[in-house]
């Protein structure tokens, strides 16, 4: 993988755990020379990743919508930030830009942004691995949700291991340097549709 979008809050709680996956993920992340894809702000998780990315010699590309440059503060100190006219042009440049998703806590936003590539991967329309670092447990609740959505048959066993997850930056990045989907449409083919 040479780039990662990383998806999180541009709220940051204080949560020194938090604080300490950050720090571990960007150091992995510039040991391997992945590139840092984000939303583009200079605040919250956010700007502690892209921070981070920075002052340890790697590359932040930030995306993020006109209207969001006040309110998320567009970060100034990246190696590059994109500007789009929407919400929608955001996601899909970041997903275009990048090789694999991790999601860190976060709020709606977060959670929007990583069901929609999810369920990309799920259509196959892209085959690249999406992960959560769940720190803290923050992500137990929804694994336990997804669980539940296949055991009441409105999720297929198959789709459900599309989502990665672990609490270690280092562990979860291996496991989707091996990720393999293997989807020629998995969520069509699952349906025998094509």
């Amino acid at each position: 993988m040479k780039s990662i979008c990383v998806f999180c809050g541009s709220n940051f709680n204080g949560d020194p755990t938090l604080l300490q996956a950050v720090e571990e993920l960007s150091d992995l992340m510039v040991k391997k020379d992945i590139a840092l894809v984000y939303g583009g702000g200079r605040v919250g998780v956010m700007g502690l990743i892209a921070n981070q990315i920075m002052q340890k010699g790697g590359k932040a590309i930030g995306v993020i919508p006109e209207f969001l440059m006040n309110k998320e503060v567009g970060h100034e100190g990246l190696s590059e930030l994109i500007i789009t006219e929407n919400m929608h042009q955001r996601k899909q440049k970041m997903a275009d830009l990048s090789d694999g998703v991790i999601t860190l806590p976060g709020g709606y936003g977060t959670m929007e942004e990583f069901f929609e590539v999810l369920t990309w991967l799920q259509l196959g329309l892209h085959h690249k691995p999406i992960g959560l670092l769940n720190v803290g447990g923050f992500y137990d609740p929804l694994l336990q949700q997804l669980d539940v959505m296949v055991a009441q048959k409105f999720l297929k066993p198959i789709n459900r291991e599309l989502v990665l997850s672990d609490d270690k930056a280092g562990t979860l990045i291996a496991k989707m340097e091996l990720f393999d989907a293997q989807p020629d449409d998995v969520w069509f083919r699952d349906r025998n549709l094509t």
